[in-house]
């Protein structure tokens, strides 16, 4: 600030254009609100059809065309197409791999990537059929979800010591390592599940981007690469803070890390340039700090972005941005409240486990609706910082692994081997 003038910050202008709801039960349940959005806007006609068209005519992995090649260069040869292809794949047996009628479907202007058999292939088709007669929004959205879009995928979760063993008790470590293992576990089967299901042969990457500790004895935080276990395609890669000196080897808090963000995202992209020899698909961040840098990355590589923030400090530290200036010695909330703000008004989709993190209840304010609007006597003024009824949010809960959790009565399906442990550590 500079006398009476102060630094206003207001995001409503650049998403002015976009379409949001208005109803509170919307709130949270985005992809649903803008499939039935898009949806409306299909329906206009022939033309607002084209974008689609073009979409899965231009759609490729690795240089490798799917759905459509350059046979189909319009909306009438595309249903003529269709029909064509529905026609012959309601004469031969559903489970027919699709490698028997792929150079017939090449011919026509159809790749792979529409299913693994022959029964998929027509559900596919029959969906897409649907959609250029009559969009809905039920339609549209099982329709985009089987379109093979995702094969890499960067999860980023940069502060605390992040490994698979001996790390757990450490600071800054703890259910957000938990989380992470979890969540790139089953995001690997469902994406193999997928990948199979649309008749590719891709082998997928989903990489955890931490920072190495060369210094962490005892653990493996000072290793480059690290396998997940249980998993075939997932891995941890660990990338340095740096400075002009050079690596900065010793553990630093979640709230220190600030200044080594930017070094570091400029590090990860060259990393991630040799891992995965091109882009990644989806850049998903964690908390404060993996989501800056999640931003910083999405911005330079032009890739999706997903937000999740565990715990946002604004609501955890009340009265924290009044009088930020007693806790920016120990915790430097200037930083992070300006961080989570850039990077909450940046991604293009926010995944909250509940609604009262986005939107409160009556008694309490949401974790988000706490950046609304806010001041940092003298730094800046937050008029319009994020709205709770923007169609970014979107609900999904953790879940749990069903390999632990299971009825009581499947007495054989449990863990007996940790028995004698468990009861050392009650009782010794």
């Amino acid at each position: 600030s500079n006398g009476n003038f102060v630094l206003e910050l207001d995001f409503e202008p650049f998403n002015a254009s976009f379409p949001r709801p208005t109803l509170n039960k919307s709130i949270g349940n985005g992809v649903e609100f803008l499939n039935r959005h898009l949806s409306a806007k299909l329906f206009h006609g022939k033309e607002s059809l084209q974008p689609l068209l073009e979409f899965l005519r231009l759609h490729n992995y690795n240089g490798k065309t799917i759905m459509l090649n350059d046979r189909i260069q319009n909306l009438n040869s595309l249903q003529h197409v269709l029909r064509k292809a529905e026609d012959y794949l309601i004469t031969i047996a559903p489970q027919t791999p699709y490698s028997e009628f792929e150079h017939k479907f090449q011919d026509i202007g159809l790749e792979r990537g529409w299913g693994d058999t022959a029964e998929r292939v027509l559900e596919m088709i029959q969906l897409l059929l649907d959609l250029l007669e009559a969009p809905d929004p039920c339609t549209l959205e099982t329709f985009l979800g089987r379109i093979p879009m995702v094969f890499n995928v960067v999860i980023l979760s940069p502060h605390g010591y992040f490994a698979q063993d001996n790390v757990l008790g450490y600071p800054d470590t703890g259910g957000q390592v938990v989380y992470i293992l979890d969540q790139v576990r089953a995001l690997e089967n469902e994406m193999l599940r997928r990948i199979k299901q649309q008749g590719l042969d891709i082998k997928p990457r989903i990489l955890i981007i931490t920072r190495l500790l060369p210094d962490a004895v005892g653990t493996t935080c000072g290793d480059r690469l690290e396998k997940v276990y249980d998993t075939e395609y997932c891995h941890i890669l660990r990338v340095p803070f740096r400075t002009e000196k050079g690596i900065v080897r010793k553990w630093i808090s979640r709230f220190e890390v600030w200044p080594y963000l930017e070094t570091f995202s400029e590090d990860v992209a060259h990393e991630l340039a040799e891992e995965l020899q091109g882009k990644p698909d989806l850049i998903v961040g964690n908390y404060s700090d993996g989501n800056i840098v999640a931003s910083l990355l999405a911005h330079k590589l032009g890739v999706t972005q997903c937000t999740i923030a565990h715990a946002l400090e604004k609501t955890k530290y009340p009265e924290s941005d009044l009088y930020w200036k007693k806790f920016e010695d120990k915790y430097h909330f200037s930083c992070q409240f300006t961080a989570d703000l850039f990077a909450m008004n940046h991604t293009d989709f926010i995944i909250t486990s509940t609604f009262q993190e986005i939107a409160g209840s009556k008694d309490t304010v949401g974790q988000y609706e706490s950046h609304t609007a806010f001041t940092l006597p003298g730094l800046y003024r937050v008029v319009h910082g994020i709205d709770v009824f923007d169609p970014k949010f979107n609900i999904v809960s953790p879940g749990a692994d069903m390999s632990i959790y299971f009825p009581y009565t499947e007495t054989e399906r449990r863990l007996t081997s940790f028995h004698p442990e468990i009861e050392e550590l009650l009782y010794s």
